[in-house]
């Protein structure tokens, strides 16, 4: 499923060259934005506003300011010392900030691609799929311990990346893969708190939630039907129904419905195929059945939303 835009790290260094980054290639970007140069990035903010897959790993650290971004249709708070990891294949968007404030914002961030991150030797992906089942916010708040063991890898990192060292490729994976281990105990105990707090029906239904939005991120362009998605979770639609009402507050056929118009409204954004080219991406019977849908769920037709 490509249609939905994605970015890499090569289109964001592209994009700002206001970053103060230090990088390699274009598999890793590591870099501090505040005050003038965060307001120098309108590019990426503006294009933030919209939900984009990153195609690779993201780690930014919230020094100062407020946000709140939205992992695959769920809204989330940043606030000041708080980390977020967002791995590959989850649909990200910028989904809240003070425009007169936003030069208040200090930010460190660590982007990582896939293939660079593939040569270490930790499957990072799962550690915090997993770990993030459980709590009700995927970012996490630093002690002041964990704080600084931060700010010393952030600093030794940034200080190999501009150094003249042969072997930096090298080094900053062995970092890496050493900050994972040191970022897995944190979520650890993050986990184990929030085990404390939830029983072992809600969990399970926390598990069963993150896994339907993960299916249906992959497969809502082709399959919309409940009965696909509770087999693939071995469950009856009707209990799949029951624990996905339970977890979020919404129905699943809403999420799905959600996912697709989201697909819609990025293939009418950011592409230049035509209506009847989008319809068939999506699997819908006909122009007329996707110009109802739409409608119903956006109050404009699919031509008045790319016009607009």
């Amino acid at each position: 499923m490509e249609e939905l835009q994605t970015i890499d790290i090569q289109r964001i260094l592209a994009l700002s060259p206001f970053i103060n980054e230090s990088s390699i290639g274009d598999d890793v970007i590591l870099g501090e934005v505040s005050g003038k140069r965060i307001e120098a990035s309108q590019t990426i903010l503006n294009m933030l506003k919209y939900p984009v897959r990153f195609d690779g790993y993201i780690l930014f650290f919230l020094k100062k300011g407020h946000l709140k971004v939205d992992l695959n249709l769920n809204s989330y708070e940043v606030r000041e010392n708080s980390l977020l990891i967002n791995v590959p294949g989850n649909i990200i968007r910028l989904s809240d900030y003070d425009e007169s404030h936003i030069g208040d914002v200090e930010m460190v961030f660590v982007l990582v691609s896939k293939e660079f991150m593939s040569g270490i030797r930790f499957d990072f992906a799962k550690v915090f799929q997993e770990s993030i089942r459980l709590l009700d916010n995927p970012c996490i708040t630093l002690s002041p311990e964990h704080l600084s063991i931060a700010e010393d890898y952030f600093n030794l990192a940034r200080k190999i990346l501009r150094s003249p060292q042969r072997n930096k490729r090298e080094i900053i994976g062995s970092l890496l893969t050493s900050l994972t281990y040191v970022s897995a105990d944190v979520w650890e105990e993050q986990l184990d708190q929030a085990k404390q707090h939830a029983g072992g029906s809600s969990a399970r239904t926390k598990q069963i939630f993150d896994r339907f939005i993960s299916l249906v991120s992959e497969h809502h362009n082709s399959q919309r039907n409940m009965a696909f998605y509770a087999d693939e979770l071995c469950l009856t639609p009707k209990y799949l129904s029951k624990l996905i009402k339970q977890a979020s507050g919404r129905s699943a056929p809403e999420w799905i419905d959600a996912f697709v118009i989201l697909e819609a409204k990025n293939m009418l954004k950011y592409s230049d195929m035509a209506i009847k080219e989008i319809v068939y991406k999506l699997h819908f019977a006909n122009q007329s059945v996707f110009y109802k849908f739409f409608k119903a769920h956006t109050g404009l037709t699919p031509s008045e939303y790319r016009k607009g």
